[in-house]
Parts: structure tokens; sequence; C-alpha cells
């Protein structure tokens, strides 16, 4: 299927690996001019000297998005040099923890990592959207919006904050012929489940595989999902077939919420 997006200009945050790189990926394959956001420089420009001919339509942008100066100076050189068609907002997850005995600081450097810097960077880049009547703006949740996870309760509050953002948001610009989305993604197979994994096993004092098999037990595809995957759902929403989805959230999680 042809997305007709070639051309678009797309910022993706978090792109210096799992579901930030597939979905730069996805879009690099409809032939959309990528900027890859992310701390680390080394990690983006490695990506980007291993992409052969799509080398041309990526660039890799350093940026520390808890730095509210860095957030506004990235969009005002985005806009300068013609703005933003393709939004993806993926910011990294806070560590795991319960919801009781988390300090204040906790809940800020929370917020401040998962949505701050999205409602910001949002506001600052839409208004080249508005103009042009054509956006998309695709933020990365977690199945914790649905379904929250048991120890990730900093993650589970800071991503609800961003679905109820991005449903209203959705309804403001509808008529502008931008699009607000959110993709939920369930057990893919990146660093940061391997990461949690290995927080369950060594609190559970058991191995990282038993862990694995326990998780895929409780999803009806019976395995972590591919990164590839997930990336292919971002490229939809994004394309211009998607263009009558809006306000919705999308799982991409093998079946695993079992809500309506």
């Amino acid at each position: 299927m042809d997305l007709g997006i070639a051309g678009k200009r797309a910022l993706v945050l978090g792109g210096s690996g799992g579901l930030g790189a597939a979905c730069a990926a996805a879009l690099l394959a409809e032939g959309v001019f990528v900027h890859a956001a992310a701390r680390s420089a080394e990690k983006l420009e490695a990506i980007g000297a291993g992409l052969g001919a799509d080398a041309a339509r990526y660039r890799a942008v350093p940026v520390d998005l808890t730095d509210p100066g860095a957030v506004e100076a990235l969009a005002e050189r985005l806009n300068a040099e013609g703005g933003i068609d393709i939004l993806v907002n993926n910011t990294g997850g806070p560590p795991p923890g319960p919801a009781h005995g988390q300090t204040g600081e906790a809940w800020s450097r929370a917020f401040g990592l998962l949505a701050l810097p999205v409602f910001r960077l949002t506001d600052l880049l839409l208004p080249h959207m508005i103009r042009q009547q054509w956006g998309r703006i695709i933020s990365i949740g977690s199945s914790g919006v649905e379904q929250p996870i048991p120890n990730l309760a900093l993650s589970n509050g800071a991503r609800a904050a961003v679905a109820g953002w991005s449903k209203t948001l959705a309804g403001e610009v509808a008529r502008h012929g931008v699009t607000v989305n959110m993709i939920l993604p369930g057990r893919i197979a990146t660093a940061r489940v391997a990461q949690l994994d290995e927080a369950a096993a060594a609190r559970e004092a058991v191995g990282v595989e038993e862990i694995a098999t326990r998780s895929r037990a409780q999803i009806p595809a019976g395995r972590y999902g591919r990164p590839e995957e997930f990336g292919a759902v971002c490229a939809f929403l994004a394309g211009r077939p998607a263009s009558y989805v809006t306000g919705s959230m999308i799982r991409v999680d093998g079946g695993m919420i079992r809500s309506l």
C-alpha cells in the first residue's frame, strides 16, 4: 500500500533505539524525511551510517528533551527549516516502583520525562500543520494506560496524562486535517522490555527466562512483538489512508489486553 507520505518531514523522538528507531525505519521506507532525536548522537549516527540509500533522508538530532531550552531551540530550528508534518512522540520510561511512597520529586521527574516535553514540543510544531491543513501527531504510550502495570506506577500515571491530553487535542485540531493518535505497545522485544524483565527477575529472585515465559503465557499470540511490527502501525497512522482515524488508542500487544 502506498501511504502517500513520500517527501513529508517527520520528527521521531527517542529515535536511537527500540520503538522510536522502528518508527523511523518504517517512515523512511515510505520516503519520508526523518529527523531522529535522542540524547545519544553516537547511537543516532550509527543508525544513519547503516541506512544505505535512505541515509540521504535521515538526520540525527541530538537533544535532551528534559531541558526546556533545548526543546524550544529544536522546535525553532525545525520551524525555520519548513516545519514538521509528522511528529512521533516517544519518551523514555521512569524507573519501576510502587504507587505508595513515591516522592513529589519522583513524580515531577516522571512528568518532566514523559509528558511535559511532549506537550510543549507538540504545541510549538502544531501551527505549521494547521497552516497547511495536514498533519500527524502520534504518541507512543503503554498498555499501562488501559491496564495499569504492577510496579510501574510512575509510568502508568504520567502516560495516562498523555492519553488525556492526546484525546483532548484530537478534538481541537481535527477540522484542520491534523490527526492525533496514540499507539499502546504491549511486550515488544526492545531493550526497555528486557530491562523490565531483568528488574522483575531480580525482585523475585528467579531467572529472566522464567519472567519472559510467564509474560508470553499472558499473550494470546504466544510471543513478544517485533519492533518492525510496531513501526508498521506507526507508519499507517502517519499515512493518508488513516486520515479519518483520530482520537484513537491503537493497541499493538498480541491480544494481551483483554478489555473491550
